[in-house]
């Protein structure tokens, strides 16, 4: 699976030209070359992206509370088993939400306590091993699996790298023409079918 970075790039060229009026002075005239290139990179992907959701609901808030807390607890601990680090490892605040009961109180009858974590795997042997530690008896309920690249930054940098080099080849070939145009008809090149 190859992930793509594509880029367009604009070159200009201004190619100025001086002509004499019929007064003394001179006038500058700026010819412009406007290429559009379109430049790309791609490569397989080398980050998997794991999100586990956890949820617990109790009728009381701390037995909610600390049953979210160790299914969060567990998943960490699983991934930290399977040689991730701790900056590899995201978890996410675990919120709380009431449900009432219908009567004037305003009691709550229950509690649900929900959280996230994120994991960052670079080696995807390890994805199926975690996903299964993670999500059996309940701990953690599978959400996402994505991948993508550790760097995207460069990967972009090879695409506009790319788009200017089939810019600059582009500027190159009408440049050539346009020299071609100006030998042929003179300085008068705009008239002579360019």
């Amino acid at each position: 699976m190859k992930l793509p970075c594509r880029f367009i790039v604009f070159f200009l060229l201004l190619a100025p030209m001086f002509a004499s009026a019929q007064q003394a002075e001179v006038k500058f005239i700026a010819d412009t070359l406007v290429v559009q290139a379109e430049g790309s990179y791609e490569s397989d992907p080398d980050l998997a992206i794991m999100t586990f959701d956890i949820s617990s609901q109790e009728k009381e808030l701390k037995d909610a509370y600390a049953k979210a807390s160790q299914s969060m607890r567990t998943v960490v601990a699983v991934a930290e088993r399977n040689g991730l680090g701790k900056d590899s490892i995201q978890t996410g605040v675990l919120t709380i939400t009431p449900f009432y009961e219908g009567d004037r109180k305003k009691r709550a009858r229950a509690y649900r306590v929900q959280g996230h974590v994120v994991l960052r795997i670079q080696d995807f042997a390890k994805v199926g091993p975690i996903m299964d530690e993670s999500v059996q008896d309940g701990i953690a309920d599978f959400r996402s699996l994505t991948y993508q690249l550790s760097n995207e930054e460069a990967a972009k940098q090879k695409a506009v790298a790319d788009a200017m080099h089939r810019a600059a080849g582009r500027a190159t070939i009408a440049l050539d023409r346009q020299s071609r145009n100006w030998d042929q008809c003179g300085p008068s090149a705009w008239k002579c079918g360019t």
